[in-house]
């Protein structure tokens, strides 16, 4: 079982950037694929970026790509998505996930608010 705290989120300018953490807890944390999901009003969950459990193997949603990366620190039980350049298609409700499958989803975050105006 895995525990995950998201934080970084909140209002920034298009064009800025921000970094959200997400700390996990547990100490199969580098056992588990991570991934970055978003939900924007209205809209369904999405997948924005996953890493697998040994680094590597990273996928972008294509309407990130460039712009975002993803990363972990398992000497931290941390992973992280450095977003530059945001757009305000960029705003919803981030969450982080961990799991066994490509697309993680066994364990979710209660999620982090970003919000970028134009």
């Amino acid at each position: 079982q895995v525990q995950l705290v998201e934080s970084g989120g909140g209002l920034v300018q298009a064009g800025g950037s921000l970094r959200l953490s997400c700390a996990a807890s547990g100490r199969t944390f580098n056992k588990y694929n991570m991934g970055w999901f978003r939900q924007a009003p209205g809209k369904e969950r999405e997948l924005v970026a996953r890493i697998g459990w040994s680094g590597g193997n990273t996928y972008y949603a294509d309407s990130v790509k460039g712009r975002f990366t993803i990363s972990r620190d398992d000497a931290e039980y941390t992973v992280y998505l450095q977003m530059n350049d945001l757009k305000p298609e960029d705003t919803g409700v981030y969450y982080c996930a961990a799991g066994w499958n490509w697309v993680p989803g066994d364990y979710w975050g209660q999620g982090t608010q970003v919000t970028v105006s134009s």
